[in-house]
């Protein structure tokens, strides 16, 4: 038999963007059901750079301060390492914000902080181990999902469902709609090393002319992101880790006892980079929003705040219609128009910075790209590196 559940929204996924917009609605007296495939949050490796802009919703929200009770890391600003220099990158000091600063954070701790806020109103559900693999339709609308879940097959019928499934979208997918993919010159490592308290302040990026390791502080230990040329794992593995080992002592010496606790391919995790936007974000009685609408590159680490500042820029517009039984293509079409020139901004830096940068550094002739910006970074002085925190 299959269960039925009705909603006002039904969101697929609960990442940032649908457990913020749940959240949101749930807030505004919507019934909201979020339907997640996985029991828990615990998914190592995504974004968890909560920039300042985030922070300053959670405090339009009025939950800040709860917020940053979550164990986390701050950084008031970011240096680099470029060509064996240390040089300062973006500083957050400046921003016209109440935090001026980015908190590190593990993305299942933000994710169950939402969930906490959101389990406040009776109008929100969030149902775990529930994987969307169909849309229901209403001639041409969408009106809501079927699922697998764990008490058998699942059926939730809403005026409107939000595709929030990340990058490899299963409601895009069945909606048909139409993505446009931009080309990536690079994928990332993902790893973690033992952090000791000698080893200094906290340096985000360290480039060589062929090289680049990002490091994350976690405390006890460091979450590296090694990137790597598209495709190159297989070649990197035919080297093998002792040669990976090596590149990484080279960049960041004082790592040498640690490394070999990277003692097999299992102890790193490949990101597949990809950069992605959809053409049109919504159907009727659909709309797509974060990942599923625009996959973003790690660079500047923006996902998780492009996906809130998604949610919350919906839950706006969506609220008073979901209220009212009923939104209108104007209403969907109106949050895409609102959401998509600040993403195309965005990718398109990230787009120039693969292209022009990273391609560059991990084809090994990176270093005149590179002495210009250490030079860029060294004179610009505190404006330019303000600006870059934006």
């Amino acid at each position: 038999m299959t269960r039925t559940v009705e909603a006002q929204c039904c969101i697929a996924g609960g990442g940032p963007a649908g457990m913020v917009l749940g959240w949101l609605l749930a807030r505004a007296g919507v019934s909201v059901v979020v339907l997640e495939k996985h029991a828990d949050f615990l998914r190592d490796f995504r974004g968890d750079t909560v920039h300042p802009s985030t922070l300053e919703l959670m405090y339009e929200a009025g939950v800040l301060d709860e917020l940053l009770k979550v164990p986390h890391t701050r950084m008031e600003h970011i240096d680099f390492e470029i060509l064996g220099e240390r040089v300062p990158g973006p500083t957050f000091r400046d921003l016209p914000t109440r935090c001026k600063f980015m908190a590190l954070m593990p993305q299942w701790d933000f994710l169950e902080f939402v969930r906490a806020q959101a389990s406040r109103y009776p109008t929100f559900q969030l149902i775990q181990r529930a994987r969307v693999v169909d849309l229901v339709r209403d001639g041409d609308r969408v009106a809501g999902v079927s699922a697998e879940a764990d008490g058998g097959p699942l059926e939730v019928r809403a005026p409107l469902v939000v595709g929030a499934d990340g990058r490899h979208s299963t409601i895009r997918d069945r909606a048909a709609l139409v993505s446009h993919r931009f080309g990536v010159p690079i994928d990332v490592l993902w790893m973690r090393l033992a952090r000791e308290a000698s080893d200094g302040d906290q340096v985000l990026g360290t480039v060589a002319a062929d090289k680049f390791l990002v490091m994350l502080n976690r405390g006890d230990y460091w979450q590296c992101a090694y990137l790597i040329e598209k495709g190159g794992l297989a070649r990197l593995q035919q080297r093998g880790l002792p040669a990976l080992r090596d590149d990484l002592r080279s960049l960041v010496p004082f790592l040498d006892g640690r490394l070999d606790r990277l003692a097999s391919w299992d102890d790193l995790k490949l990101l597949t980079v990809v950069v992605d936007r959809l053409e049109r974000w919504w159907r009727p009685g659909l709309l797509c929003l974060g990942d599923a609408a625009h996959a973003m590159s790690p660079i500047g680490g923006v996902g998780i705040n492009l996906a809130i500042q998604d949610a919350v820029a919906a839950a706006n517009r969506l609220a008073g219609p979901l209220r009212a039984g009923a939104v209108d293509d104007a209403v969907l079409a109106g949050i895409q128009a609102h959401r998509e020139p600040p993403t195309r901004k965005i990718q398109g830096l990230q787009i120039a910075v693969h292209d022009h940068l990273m391609a560059k550094i991990l084809a090994g002739t990176g270093e005149r790209r590179l002495k210009m910006l250490r030079f860029a970074l060294r004179h610009a002085g505190p404006r330019i590196r303000g600006r870059m925190a934006h």
